[in-house]
């Protein structure tokens, strides 16, 4: 029977500590190579926690998959800000003002695991993000910008 693992790890900084360690160890896998392998498919994304899976296929002949998954939407806006966090207070802080370029390009990265059918959805998704971390865009708060693009004065491509 397959087992999982899901825990997140540092991009490209993946170690044989804890939470990976101690859940594969007892499996009897070789996890100097896991650890490297995991390292390897996440080195994009270093400084990002990033979501993995590791699917132990077959216990005896210690196979086993490893899955990546994508960063949260507010790692992924940090790093494309180039921001260390966001605002505590966002009503009274804004902490970086993004292009809509820029919050088009995380939503397209994201568009797999959000919620939206559309390029458009996924766009207001990705400024409600903003919104909650203190990012403005283009100059507005994200909140101006989602009724702009709602309202059709915006168009998202």
């Amino acid at each position: 029977m397959a087992q999982e693992v899901k825990t997140m790890v540092e991009g490209g900084k993946a170690t044989s500590g804890p939470p990976l360690g101690p859940a594969l160890g007892p499996l009897g896998l070789n996890l100097g190579q896991i650890i490297k392998e995991i390292n390897e498919k996440t080195k994009d994304f270093q400084g990002m926690q990033v979501p993995i899976t590791v699917t132990v296929t077959d216990p005896a002949k210690k196979t086993y998959e490893i899955k990546v998954g994508i960063p949260p939407t507010s790692a992924l806006l940090k790093k494309e800000l180039g921001i260390e966090k966001g605002s505590g207070k966002r009503k009274e802080t804004v902490v970086a003002n993004a292009t809509l370029e820029a919050i088009t390009k995380v939503a397209k990265s994201k568009m797999d695991s959000m919620m939206s059918n559309d390029l458009k959805g996924a766009v207001l998704e990705v400024l409600g993000t903003c919104f909650s971390l203190g990012i403005n865009v283009e100059g507005k708060t994200a909140k101006e910008i989602q009724d702009e693009i709602l309202k059709g004065e915006i168009k998202v491509s």
